[in-house]
């Protein structure tokens, strides 16, 4: 299967498709982590998007990719929470019937507010790569149009547009933390900075249980992974084992991965409500998270993305308290 790596043309063009659409994010100083880390330390508030995570900005796009026949029968995906939201939503917003397909550990609460867009819901098996099997099965029985989560090229060029936003905030920056799963945002927001600044940094930050881009690169090509529960819950999920974008973009324009245990996860979260006052997911407190763990070599000025906030309030609330469990609120169907 043929490659694809998507260009800073691609993403340049993506901007003004969805910008009536989105928040323009603030980049904005962190006085407290400057202060602990000692270089100038910036946070990308994605969080803050419509729909609450970076997400919106690639499914809008790659709805503008389809074709009216496309539109017509319909858009599936498999999903985590946050694609799903984006994807329901766009799709609200043009009048396309959406399916989010599902496994059982994503939170309750991300599930809820899919159904509250209009999305029809398919809860399949315990991981993204069961629910992958549900849209598969979907799209060959009632022609819906998949809408991959992250290994799709308008889906890339759309989260690349923060890389357009960070470099335009901080012309100087240095280093760039990003949020890794799938791929879809890193290699995005990695093509925009490495084309206009390739000095920049760009480290991708995931979780040590489960993390299937950072297995992959190591073994060289994409491999599957057994996924696990963990705080940055939307960091789980399989790469795709016929990956045809983001594990090859990934590889050559992301200079570095870091790991981070549940214990450091937890400790972004805490810093970010407590010092920040921003309330934010697990899988957007791996940039704070590994500042604080100290796994960052530091080469300022550094933007750390928090990419989401669509966290579950009563989990939230465990977690500043001390209780660092990683347990999900379970899916209710």
């Amino acid at each position: 299967m043929a490659r694809t790596f998507v260009t800073l043309t691609e993403i340049e063009a993506a901007r003004p498709v969805i910008a009536p659409h989105i928040l323009h994010t603030p980049t904005l100083l962190s006085a407290s982590l400057t202060e602990r880390v000692g270089v100038p330390v910036y946070l990308k508030l994605e969080h803050r998007q419509i729909t609450g995570a970076f997400k919106l900005r690639g499914a809008l796009n790659a709805l503008n990719s389809l074709s009216s026949d496309e539109r017509k029968r319909g858009v599936v995906t498999a999903s985590t929470g946050n694609h799903g939201r984006a994807l329901a939503y766009a799709a609200g917003l043009q009048g396309i019937r959406s399916i989010i397909c599902m496994s059982n550990l994503v939170p309750g609460n991300k599930v809820n507010e899919i159904r509250k867009l209009g999305a029809e819901i398919r809860i399949v098996g315990t991981s993204q790569d069961d629910a992958q099997e549900e849209v598969e099965k979907i799209v060959a029985q009632d022609g819906f149009a998949m809408v991959s989560p992250f290994d799709n090229p308008a889906i890339v060029a759309g989260q690349g547009t923060i890389g357009l936003e960070i470099i335009d905030a901080l012309p100087d920056v240095e280093t760039v933390l990003v949020p890794l799963s799938g791929g879809g945002l890193i290699a995005g927001i990695a093509a925009a900075v490495k084309a206009l600044k390739p000095k920049t940094r760009v480290i991708g930050i995931s979780m040590q249980n489960g993390a299937a881009m950072a297995a992959s690169l190591k073994a060289g090509h994409p491999v599957s992974v057994e996924e696990q529960q963990s705080l940055a819950d939307s960091l789980g999920g399989g790469i795709g084992l016929d990956n045809r974008v983001t594990f090859g973009m990934v590889r050559k324009l992301v200079d570095e991965v870091v790991l981070l245990s549940e214990e450091e996860i937890a400790a972004g979260i805490i810093h970010a409500y407590a010092q920040e006052r921003e309330i934010i997911e697990g899988a957007a407190a791996v940039g704070i998270g590994a500042l604080l763990a100290g796994k960052i070599r530091l080469q300022g000025p550094v933007v750390a993305l928090l990419s989401g906030r669509n966290i579950d309030m009563g989990q939230h609330r465990r977690i500043v308290a001390g209780y660092h469990a990683t347990e999900t609120v379970p899916c209710r169907a």
